[in-house]
């Protein structure tokens, strides 16, 4: 039995933790369960080979509470395939008290663990890891730890490079030799016993020195009760060597040694894991890019005086200066100055953008003309820069849904593959007789199967997807978001600040005598009437009248009706602002003004009617500028095949007006920012999977319905905690590249799977020798050599990651 307590949010009387303790109790595998609603903790004994931590959590969760957990991400070194992910995910939640949950992105060598806190810490995952055989790298908290990672990374591939470099050294004259020997193009002393032995002396480093690392994994893997490749390599290549030594003391046996084969397979699977790696790398090359982009140094003005300084020790507040051709440092607002800033890296879009005194700045920007001084708002891990680093880093180490399945094949794989070996080697030397032809078949079998092929299938297309996507402007919280892209059917779209540029202006004002003179008394009485809102609409209306130099007055009483207008009393008297039928049903006539509201609706402007003491005084019409990509965006989304859907509180006159100018065939009107969820849901009720596009908070409830939430961002505001996708240059074309990167990635994804499968599926029968009995066949298809096997092995592991790479080429439409 394991006791461990949970932290519990959410509790508000003694009844809510004996409701906590009821659906505890009701769990197979709780003996004992104490919930304190003055501690606000819960204290659990369980049998951990029954109920893991993460199902007592979710059921905690699912009662309608919380439990607040900690989160770490940490650098892998040292796995050989998707099995030695899941022997850290198996052996950190067995042996680690507290672990909640733990993933590792086999392709992204990355673990994040959920963990409560208060049980373990990461020095405590970090000892974990490295007693289940592989190394942990701490994320860097400062800017000259920043190389960390990467140098631990560097030292792997030196030390694979250097392992092959000796392997291929003494693995090349063995195999000519050993090939010259057997084709009798070298004389009878190669013949000789000696030569055996020679053969012996160069097979024995690759064996113990190249080939070290495999047997390293293997013992690891082992000992924790799996089985991952490097057994498949260990087995294979020892059953060559050490039947050959035993053949070299006792000739008798056989009249032939294989030392060239298991140096070989050892060879040619080093160069395979070798070129893996260094293609991985690239497969995250737009980390780099992204961090490169951030330079180490900034000058700010102190005392008067210029001071070049390292970034990390800028503070906010400072002042600094950048000068034309340099990369802005830091995150800030334009004091001094006018430039053009190329901001392509962090938007994707590539006209530069015109600043000005009062502008805001991002840091790894790059300032192309004039000398800016600006002040800094947000240094260090606040910046946009850092921010979307972090996103792209979090989508690149999550796991998409898809990867479950090529994690499940891979579980079993290994030992199906160990068993498919011994029964070709039980079969071959039942019916042929000959021990050495079986041992060679069985030898086959164990080095051409490889999951690291199934999987990187995944994950390698998940990381040059999100990368792709980063260097685009579009930001994928996590591999399931890009999943789910693919898969949606629907687009729905807010239109204030989503459709249009969200910045609406007063384009008539019409007074109605005798209740109101004239125009500026109308805006006045409005805009005063409205100086304590909040909505867009009645902002632009004090806007409006401040601009044309209006004294408003202090309005009392102020109270919003949900979408629909406010109240208030100016001066003495009851001022409504509003929709016009909510104006009516107030029983204020608005008969006259009819005809004057159709126009304007029909003109796709948004119209509010003013009353004062009951008696309607005119009306206001703003309009909210459609952005230019606008009708491009709906109509490729549509080529796409996608249904494209406006939602809008405006009228269905003004809604109907605007759709008709972007050509939109569906749209709902009339809908209050609260209703904008239900709406996602009846659409997903008719069998719609959507994406509801918004601006990521007065939308934040439709975006958590949808199945995907795409909020529109900039490139000074990334950290949108709501949405699954974030286009941080704020174009609507970013909705169809985002569209069509999900789609090529997924493409991709199935392509690798399909053929990782296929390469398993058809090689290992292949290598077992099902071909023997088709004379009409190529030799070396009918009898399999290992070495070719080996070959085969690493290519595959290759071709799945070369794959991969190609969609950070790849054209978004």
């Amino acid at each position: 039995m394991e006791e461990i307590r949970l932290p519990v949010v959410g509790m508000t009387c003694a009844n809510c933790a004996m409701n906590i303790e009821r659906r505890l109790k009701k769990i197979d595998g709780i003996a004992e369960t104490d919930v304190s609603f003055a501690t606000e903790n819960a204290r659990v004994r369980f049998d951990p080979r029954i109920l893991s931590l993460a199902q007592i959590v979710n059921a905690i969760e699912d009662s309608g509470y919380s439990v607040p957990l900690s989160r770490t991400e940490l650098a892998i070194i040292g796995m050989s395939c998707v099995n030695c992910a899941g022997n850290i995910e198996r052996f950190l939640i067995r042996k680690v008290p507290g672990i909640v949950r733990a993933s590792v992105n086999f392709a992204a060598e990355k673990l994040v663990v959920t963990y409560v806190p208060g049980t373990c810490d990461g020095k405590d995952i970090i000892d974990a890891v490295a007693k289940a055989g592989y190394q942990a790298v701490a994320p860097s908290e400062s800017e000259e730890e920043a190389d960390t990672e990467s140098v631990a990374r560097q030292k792997e591939v030196r030390d694979q490079t250097q392992k092959f470099i000796v392997g291929a050294a003494f693995a090349l004259p063995l195999f000519l030799l050993s090939m010259s020997r057997d084709f009798g193009i070298i004389g009878a002393w190669s013949h000789a016993p000696w030569m055996n032995g020679f053969f012996w002396v160069l097979a024995t480093p690759v064996q113990f020195y190249t080939g070290w690392d495999f047997y390293r994994g293997a013992m690891v893997s082992l000992r924790n009760k799996t089985a991952n490749m490097d057994v498949l390599v260990a087995m294979g290549s020892s059953v060559a060597y050490f039947f050959s030594l035993v053949v070299l003391f006792f000739p008798t046996l056989s009249e032939h040694v294989y030392f060239e084969t298991s140096a070989v397979i050892i060879t040619l699977i080093k160069l395979g894991k070798m070129l893996e790696s260094r293609a991985k790398g690239r497969t995250g090359s737009a980390i780099r890019k992204l961090m490169g982009l951030r330079p180490r140094h900034a000058a700010i003005l102190k005392d008067g005086r210029e001071e070049l300084i390292p970034i990390s020790q800028v503070r906010v507040s400072d002042i600094v200066l950048v000068r034309p051709g340099e990369r802005i440092p830091v995150d800030g607002t334009v004091l001094e100055g006018e430039s053009t800033v190329n901001e392509s890296m962090l938007t994707g879009e590539p006209l530069p953008v015109d600043k000005h005194p009062g502008d805001p700045l991002t840091g790894g920007t790059i300032n192309e003309h004039g000398f800016l001084k600006f002040r800094a708002d947000r240094v260090g891990k606040q910046t946009a820069l850092a921010q979307i680093i972090r996103l792209v880093e979090s989508a690149q180490a999550s796991k998409a849904p898809i990867q479950a399945m090529a994690d499940r094949v891979a579980s079993v794989f290994v030992p199906a593959v160990i068993l498919t070996a011994l029964l070709s080697f039980v079969l071959w030397w039942s019916f042929s007789g000959t021990f050495t032809t079986a041992t060679i078949r069985l030898v086959a079998v164990l080095v051409i199967a490889c999951p690291c092929a199934i999987g990187l299938a995944t994950p390698t297309a998940i990381i040059a997807g999100t990368g792709k996507g980063a260097e685009s402007g579009i930001l994928f919280k996590t591999g399931e978001a890009l999943e789910t892209a693919a898969k949606i059917t629907a687009v729905v779209l807010d239109k204030t600040g989503t459709l249009t540029i969200g910045k609406p202006e007063v384009s008539d004002a019409l007074p109605l005598t005798p209740n109101c003179d004239n125009e500026m008394d109308l805006l006045k009485i409005a805009a005063s009437a409205e100086k304590g809102s909040e909505h867009p609409l009645g902002k632009a209306l004090v806007r409006e009248a401040e601009n044309r130099g209006i004294v408003l007055s202090a309005p009392t009483g102020f109270k919003a009706f949900g979408g629909q207008g406010i109240s208030a009393i100016v001066n003495g008297e009851q001022i409504e602002v509003g929709k016009p039928e909510w104006i009516r049903q107030n029983g204020v006539d608005t008969a006259s003004a009819g005809p004057a509201i159709r126009d304007l609706q029909n003109a796709g402007k948004s119209v509010m009617a003013v009353s004062r003491e009951g008696m309607l005084c005119g009306l206001i019409a703003l309009s909210d500028t459609l952005r230019a990509e606008a009708a491009e965006t709906i109509s490729r989304l549509r080529e796409h095949g996608l249904r494209v859907i406006m939602l809008t509180g405006d009228t269905r006159q003004t809604a109907e007006a605007v759709s008709g100018q972007i050509h939109i065939d569906t749209f709902v009107a009339e809908v209050p920012p609260e209703e904008k969820a239900s709406a996602i849901a009846r659409f997903q009720k008719e069998g719609y999977k959507t994406a509801m596009v918004g601006d990521g908070i007065n939308d934040a409830p439709a975006l958590a319905q949808a199945d995907l939430g795409i909020a529109i961002g900039t490139g000074t505001d990334v950290a949108i905690e709501t949405g699954d996708v974030i286009l941080s240059s704020g174009n609507l074309l970013g909705i169809v590249r985002a569209v069509s990167l999900s789609r090529s990635t997924m493409r991709t994804v199935r392509q690798n799977l399909f053929w990782a499968l296929f390469y398993n599926t058809i090689l290992i029968p292949v290598a077992a020798g099902i071909l023997n009995p088709f004379d009409s066949l190529p030799h070396f298809l009918r009898q399999l050599h290992p070495i070719l096997a080996a070959g085969a092995m690493a290519l595959s592991s290759i071709s799945v990651v070369s794959n991969s790479l190609r969609l950070s080429r790849i054209r978004l439409d």
